[in-house]
């Protein structure tokens, strides 16, 4: 009898192994999900349908009905640093890094292919460092097309390339070049031509809504009339719609029109104004209706249902006023027929065709980053909150499609994420010299409806901005004076507590210095 009762353990034990065995086995011989992964540039966090904004964005809206909607998402507040967090599940500085990828951070391709993947990138780099030398392919991407550098004219590139070899002809010799479709059909070639027995890893980085405000006519005129209302009445409607869709609370205010934007009663270049808002919302269709396609051809190809299809937004809307004398390798000197090029933010002349280069500007931007205040370049809420949307008909819990996700998170988080639905081990890829671990964590968890971990601390550090976000708390500042405030009574960083609260403002401090020093101190390590 005693013989049995110590068997028996034994022997449920071996049941209970042999099944987790089985499902392990089962598990590693499930397909890994094609990733797709989308990044606009310079758009704010309101701009998207779903997410308040009135331009016409149906493909993301679909994604998102379908999908995850996560609404306390940030970003860096400039360009090549969020893609290099995004890239890395890494915080990277100017100071340390170089407008490049740290050596020693692995890859999310390069960790990828170890799996198996096709790895595509159509779109902007914006991590080659300078002058430019690093490629995408440098950096675990098996095919490339799109540009080097952080901006360029929409009608005729500047770097354009295909893998490592200069492609500019393509545009200067197609008279209905432009570079967001030109981003779609290399994508939507790139999944065509990839191998049906092996999972794709797909970035697509448009350079859409960036200045300069380029859009063909007809594209333009589509929206025309659409924002005679003023940025005035758009930040409220917006405000009310973001309610509406549960993306801000019902309580929510809004942050004053800031100091250089004028009411719009007083604005004297109203059609000129209209017509740059104009421009933008046509970008932004334009990108939108290019993702539509992506998403057919995924269709087509049978990836679709087992697609993680990623988007989001490198920083907040950019309100810098590009002025007549501002140069550039991404400013052409010539149109492609020969013509002047009349660059600068001037009334007198319309944004839109290639012989322009224009941004939108303070009120617009001001608009986008409804309801927060201030834009890129700076680590107020308006220059690192974004939309972040995932969606995965395999991957992600019926139940929990078309809900919004409040978790703290941040892009760092993409990588982790990524990794983990892919089951992908960093810790077998050899690597040389000192390994810089990773800075975030897995959202997969809100794929399955569980409960996600918020970032109990987030560190920012770029441009023109500081800060760090602790639970509620936040410091941040534009200078080198710091700011402190609740977020959780304050999401609009209004009330300025540096004063009332002191020790709260060393505490943060401290971490934040810390959190400095540990960069620098790991950067230098893996030099």
């Amino acid at each position: 009898m005693s013989q049995r009762r110590t068997r028996l353990p034994c022997l449920l034990f071996a049941m209970l192994f042999s099944v987790a065995v089985m499902t392990n086995a089962v598990a590693d011989q499930t397909p890994p999900p094609n990733i797709v992964v989308v990044m606009a540039d310079d758009m704010g966090y309101s701009d998207l349908g779903c997410f308040g904004g009135e331009i016409r964005t149906p493909a993301l809206d679909a994604l998102a009905g379908n999908g995850l909607r996560f609404t306390n998402f940030y970003s860096e507040n400039m360009c090549w640093v969020s893609r290099a967090a995004m890239l890395t599940g890494v915080y990277h500085k100017t100071s340390l890094w170089k407008n490049a990828l740290h050596p020693h951070c692995i890859a999310l391709p390069e960790a990828l292919k170890t799996r198996g993947y096709q790895t595509l990138m159509s779109g902007k780099w914006h991590l080659a460092g300078k002058p430019y030398r690093i490629y995408p392919n440098d950096r675990g991407f098996d095919a490339f097309y799109g540009i080097l550098g952080g901006a360029s004219s929409f009608y005729a590139p500047h770097a354009l390339s295909r893998d490592r070899k200069n492609v500019e002809h393509e545009a200067e010799n197609d008279k209905n070049y432009y570079f967001t479709d030109a981003i779609s059909d290399e994508a939507v070639r790139m999944i065509k031509q990839a191998k049906a027995d092996k999972p794709i890893m797909l970035y697509v980085a448009y350079t859409a809504a960036h200045w300069p405000l380029h859009a063909p006519e007809k594209e333009i005129e589509a929206y025309q009339g659409h924002y005679a209302m003023g940025w005035d009445a758009l930040r409220k409607k917006r405000l009310d719609r973001m309610k509406h869709l549960g993306i801000v609370p019902a309580d929510m205010k809004l942050s004053p029109r800031h100091d250089n934007v004028p009411a719009w009663n007083d604005e004297k270049h109203k059609a000129w104004q209209q017509r740059r808002m104009e421009v933008y919302a046509a970008q932004v269709t334009i990108m939108d209706r290019g993702i539509g396609r992506i998403v057919d051809q995924l269709k087509t190809a049978g990836r679709f249902n087992n697609t993680l299809f990623l988007f989001t937004i490198d920083n907040g809307g950019c309100h810098v006023e590009y002025g007549p004398n501002r140069k550039g390798d991404y400013l052409p000197a010539k149109t492609r027929d020969g013509k002047p090029m009349r660059p600068g933010n001037l009334p007198d002349i319309m944004p839109g065709p290639e012989d322009t280069y224009q941004s939108y500007g303070y009120g617009w931007a001001n608009a986008s980053n409804t309801p927060y205040r201030l834009f890129k370049q700076f680590d107020h809420e308006g220059g690192i909150r974004t939309p972040m949307i995932a969606h995965w008909p395999d991957g992600i819990k019926a139940s929990q499609r078309g809900k919004l996700i409040r978790s703290v998170s941040h892009l760092i988080d993409v990588m982790p994420t990524v990794l983990e639905v892919s089951r992908t081990n960093l810790d077998t890829i050899p690597t040389t010299g000192h390994r810089i671990s990773m800075d975030g964590h897995s959202l997969a968890a809100a794929f399955r409806g569980e409960t996600l971990k918020d970032h109990e601390t987030l560190f920012f550090h770029h441009a023109r901005g500081k800060a760090l976000r602790h639970n509620n708390w936040k410091i941040v500042a534009a200078g080198k004076k710091w700011e402190l405030y609740n977020l959780a009574n304050d999401p609009l960083e209004l009330n300025d507590l540096a004063k009332k609260e002191p020790k709260q403002l060393a505490a943060l401090t401290a971490i934040w210095n810390g959190e400095s020093k540990r960069l620098a101190e790991q950067a230098k390590r893996g030099q």
